[in-house]
């Protein structure tokens, strides 16, 4: 922690409660101060609100969760001056997942917010057919929708993928179509649950092994590759890379998004190999707008 404060860097908590327990003013707070005291003991610098459940609108939850924010903020810039209080969205406000928010609420009432931009596909319609874990069309077209609620772009931090997705394919035709098994979520029939999480840093040594190497879908501006495993059973993997992260990062530049980062920094292989450290910053590389 004193090295990151020496380079500048903040270090901040990751909060995480029931909503449900949230709609109590005594209990939320005193899970505010359990969060200051925390981060006062431990020389932090804020907090990131990290909630992620369903709210229904106008529910006492939905605006419960606006309070939180607002007196999470309230109390850690008075106690720990220059800290910072942010929260965690989801990709577009469009009710994904069933997390209804006070969005233009909860934007206003902390220093700004980071938007989830991956696992876009937890609901497909309406055939399993696999595609990129956040789609340039669709990620900007979550950040327009945010804007045009008038929230100010300037509180608008886009999160991008530093991991993929590996689908097993029941069925893989000549022009790259994987198609995988229903696992049915929230009504819709398929779902990325179908797939597992892969850190770039495995995707890559992957690369060398593939069938294909990188393959790049055009119409979802995203790279991809397909492998058979030891039983015989085709795999394609879809991630994000330096080419389709530079161009959402061309985007925050445009729109005049406060900044954009990434989940997660512990993806990347930092083992100090040249093949390795030249992977590695080329990701760091395209977080930078050109």
């Amino acid at each position: 922690m004193c090295y990151a404060h020496s380079k500048g860097s903040r270090i901040v908590l990751k909060g995480d409660v029931s909503v449900k327990k949230m709609v109590d003013s005594a209990a939320r707070a005193d899970w505010i101060k359990e969060k200051v005291d925390l981060a006062k003991m431990q020389y932090m610098d804020g907090i990131n609100i990290d909630i992620e459940q369903q709210v229904k609108k106008s529910s006492a939850e939905y605006y419960a969760l606006t309070d939180l924010v607002k007196e999470m903020t309230e109390a850690f810039h008075k106690e720990i001056p220059g800290s910072q209080v942010t929260f965690d969205l989801a990709w577009c406000p469009d009710c994904i997942d069933k997390r209804i928010y006070d969005y233009t609420g909860i934007v206003d009432s902390c220093d700004f917010v980071f938007v989830m931009s991956y696992d876009e596909q937890s609901r497909m319609w309406p055939h399993c057919i696999v595609g990129a874990n956040a789609p340039y069309n669709q990620t900007l077209a979550g950040y327009d929708n945010y804007i045009r609620k008038g929230i100010n772009p300037k509180k608008l931090v886009m999160g991008v993928p530093w991991y993929g997705y590996d689908y097993t394919c029941q069925g893989l035709s000549k022009d790259h179509v994987c198609s995988f098994a229903k696992i049915p979520f929230q009504g819709a029939p398929c779902s990325d649950a179908a797939g597992h999480q892969v850190p770039y840093k495995i995707i890559m040594n992957q690369t060398n092994h593939s069938l294909s190497g990188i393959l790049w879908d055009e119409e979802q501006k995203a790279p991809y590759l397909e492998y058979k495993d030891p039983h015989g059973t085709f795999h394609q993997v879809w991630f994000d890379n330096p080419r389709s992260i530079s161009l959402k990062a061309a985007y925050v530049k445009e729109r005049g998004l406060r900044g954009i980062g990434m989940w997660n920094g512990d993806c990347l292989n930092y083992s100090g190999g040249s093949i390795a450290q030249e992977q590695t910053e080329a990701m760091w590389e395209a977080l930078i707008p050109k």
